[in-house]
């Protein structure tokens, strides 16, 4: 047995399962420039971060589909600006975003101890993948699963309980980590434990709020909780 393997076998957790957005990469400026291209495209005027930071986390179908509304904009605009949308996003993934403070330092300890790790997020899977890459995060996780990779998206469960069977690991076991109530409601309805970042974008609440069993400051915190973490299963 390895050193990392003997450690994971005294952890409560064989796995963890990272959300994206709000979690390891800030990407509000990716957020704000596609937006805003989007809405010029439709002769409609920017949103400004603070609308932005308050709705997105359930998927960029959403995010533009609440932008429309909040403009005034018919409903039926949302196909042709999907497609504008895409467009601009793909060409500015990952320019105007950066990696948190502990994020590296966290995944390189969560790994150290042996855990599985997965990257899950609403965002689609052709934004999420080169975002991973461009910021020297791919190498962390083995699946990688965006907002179109599962008949449903967080909130609900199944992409949690999918993403639990391509690691092999239980729900019990395995740790959800993000930054919202998205992610903690999740978790709760898979089974899954559950910690959120102070630092994400849960619709401009704090991450306590969401009621997670812990709030951390950075993920480089993540691997000492796990060690403690033996108290939320008893």
């Amino acid at each position: 047995m390895s050193a990392a393997s003997a450690v994971s076998a005294t952890l409560a957790f064989d796995a963890a399962i990272v959300d994206l957005d709000g979690t390891l990469v800030d990407t509000l400026g990716d957020f704000e420039a596609a937006l805003a291209l989007t809405l010029a495209d439709l002769g409609l005027p920017p949103l400004g971060r603070d609308f932005i930071a308050r709705t997105v986390g359930k998927g960029s179908e959403h995010l533009l589909q609440q932008a429309l509304q909040q403009q005034g904009a018919p409903a039926g605009l949302l196909q042709q600006a999907w497609l504008h949308y895409q467009h601009h996003y793909i060409a500015i993934n990952g320019q105007h975003a950066s990696v948190y403070p502990g994020v590296v330092e966290g995944l390189q300890a969560l790994r150290a101890l042996g855990l599985r790790l997965a990257c899950l997020t609403n965002k689609p899977g052709d934004f999420a993948r080169p975002l991973l890459a461009l910021k020297g995060l791919a190498g962390f996780f083995e699946p990688v699963y965006g907002g179109d990779a599962f008949a449903k998206k967080k909130p609900d469960p199944l992409p949690l309980l999918e993403t639990c069977k391509a690691l092999g690991s239980t729900p019990a076991r395995t740790l959800m980590l993000g930054d919202s109530r998205n992610d903690c409601e999740a978790a709760r309805a898979a089974g899954c434990p559950v910690v959120l970042v102070s630092y994400g974008y849960n619709h401009g609440e704090p991450a306590a709020s969401a009621r997670p069993d812990a709030v951390v400051d950075s993920l480089a915190e993540v691997p000492a909780l796990l060690l403690q973490a033996q108290r939320w299963r008893e």
